[in-house]
């Protein structure tokens, strides 16, 4: 395993989020972390990477607690995606580039160039490459933040929201090369998403959260209408597409 999370709890002050959350990821894996709004599912990522510090619980990556790790040494075991990037009056590409800085020295090699400019060209971002990235539209923002993870090249890989503010086209575009590096380099991924569709058809495995814990968890083609109901609280359909397991709406209320 090169995750592995085992009974953390967290609690904001005195209001528990979390409540002994435990679950495992393998190396190449993909597993899709969902649930409700508020359910914790951000607050997770954070105590994975030590941006929060769980009440209880562990951590390890590799084997090695994560909290008794430095901040650079997580970083090059862990990179981050946020639900929202900063923006700043820096290039893309420069905003890319540091995503080597955990692998650097003194200052950025002649690799850690070419490595930017392979990712740039793998999310085919050359057009805006130049452009500041607080000139970019939210999609463009969130493609600069995937791209800064990517050439950080860690072995896991947190993802909030990756497909937030993504237009359908750049949507499966994204999925599909995290699904491509996962397989092709061993790179294991948790990511959090509302779209139960796209997390299902792109992920090897599920946790569902609900009421501070792990509702159910598996391989994404045991989700239930009746799991997913339970957690959504909404009635919900599913069919079978091509393999896949495709979560449909209750019915539309038609107006006499």
């Amino acid at each position: 395993m090169i995750l592995s999370v085992n009974n953390l709890s967290f609690k904001y002050q005195a209001h528990p989020v979390l409540e002994k959350v435990s679950f495992t990821v393998k190396r190449g894996e993909i597993l899709a972390i969902l649930g409700p709004n508020g359910v914790g599912k951000t607050t997770l990522l954070k105590c994975i990477n030590q941006i929060l510090t769980a009440d209880s619980g562990s951590v390890t990556v590799g084997g090695f607690p994560v909290s008794q790790m430095g901040v650079q040494e997580i970083a090059r075991l862990i990179s981050y995606v946020p639900q929202k990037a900063e923006t700043s009056r820096v290039t893309v590409f420069d905003a890319v580039l540091m995503g080597r800085r955990p692998h650097m020295g003194f200052k950025f090699s002649r690799g850690d160039l070419v490595k930017t400019d392979g990712v740039i060209r793998l999310l085919d971002m050359e057009h805006i490459a130049l452009k500041h990235i607080n000139h970019l539209s939210g999609g463009e923002l969130q493609k600069v933040s995937i791209a800064r993870a990517l050439v950080q090249e860690t072995g896991l890989m947190l993802l909030d929201e990756p497909t937030a503010s993504l237009d359908l086209k750049n949507q499966a575009e994204i999925l599909g090369l995290l699904r491509r590096v996962a397989k092709e380099h061993n790179v294991s991924m948790v990511l959090t998403m509302h779209d139960l569709n796209a997390a299902l058809r792109y992920s090897d495995k599920y946790i569902f959260l609900k009421d501070k814990m792990v509702y159910d968890s598996g391989p994404v083609s045991r989700v239930s209408q009746e799991m997913v109901e339970a957690v959504y609280g909404t009635a919900v359909e599913i069919i079978h597409h091509n393999g896949y397991p495709v979560i449909l709406p209750g019915p539309v209320y038609q107006a006499a």
